[in-house]
């Protein structure tokens, strides 16, 4: 039995090599990729190759060029596909009307068994339109998740107006009650918003609220240092005139939300 791995976090895909190798010794990885058109190319080249697709293709759902149900338009797909996902369950509910099963990240290895079993029993049940159940789970999904997050900023600058990109923002601050965002390029400027309303208007995947002041990107943060009260310390590009605290209770969240 083989299997292709598309993840574009390391720490993820070693996690469920380890478990795979713990639980499904007879599965052969034969293949790891980390974007949409890294998986298209390797199910396409590996056709050419005349081998089998993979039997199993565990899928994470957001890559770093977009969400994965890109593939299924760009290339044929008859592998049975596992889904991991860090979305809750509740905007998971899609999946269980399907013959499709997902892993929530980080992977546990009761999950992955289950996961596993269940692919056992659909093997025995070749009348079971698995291509369908799919389908139908992408179009629920897509409705489900449905969110759109903020994607620029109207802002003045001296006399004339400018309209800042969300992916030139480095981080955002309240200073003296006012709020700021620094781009990239080393720009200060001012917000009409609160932080409490930009944690509910921005894509929780590109910044995090490290504290009540401060929310930041993944790319500005340059080095991660430990700091007294179980906090951290951050050194920023463009760098802050202030320091970048990660308060206590955040310090876990923050992790995790780094290394994913």
């Amino acid at each position: 039995m083989n299997a292709l791995i598309v993840e574009d976090e390391d720490l993820s895909v070693r996690r469920l090599r380890k478990l795979l190798t713990e639980t499904a010794p007879q599965l052969s990885i034969t293949g790891v990729t980390d974007s949409i058109q890294e998986t298209v190319e390797w199910l396409q080249n590996n056709r050419k190759a005349n081998n089998p697709d993979p039997d199993l293709i565990f899928l994470d759902i957001e890559l770093s060029d977009g969400q994965s149900f890109e593939i299924f338009n760009q290339t044929d797909v008859t592998s049975t596909i596992i889904f991991t996902t860090s979305y809750d369950e509740y905007a998971l509910q899609a999946f269980r009307l399907n013959s499709i099963d997902y892993l929530l990240k980080p992977v546990h290895r009761e999950d992955l068994q289950r996961s596993l079993q269940k692919f056992e029993r659909l093997k025995a049940q070749p009348e079971v339109d698995s291509l369908a159940g799919i389908k139908k789970l992408l179009e629920d999904f897509r409705q489900t998740t449905a969110v759109e997050y903020r994607q620029r900023f109207l802002v003045k600058q001296g006399q004339k107006m400018l309209s800042i990109e969300v992916g030139e923002i480095a981080y955002f601050f309240t200073d003296d009650r006012y709020t700021f965002f620094m781009t990239d390029t080393n720009q200060k400027l001012l917000v009409d918003y609160t932080l409490d309303e930009l944690s509910e208007a921005l894509d929780p995947a590109r910044f995090f609220r490290i504290n009540r002041s401060m929310m930041v990107s993944h790319r500005a943060v340059d080095k991660i240092d430990p700091y007294f009260g179980n906090r951290l310390a951050l050194t920023l590009r463009p760098a802050h005139n202030k320091e970048a605290l990660v308060s206590r209770e955040k310090v876990g969240d923050f992790k995790y939300w780094m290394g994913k």
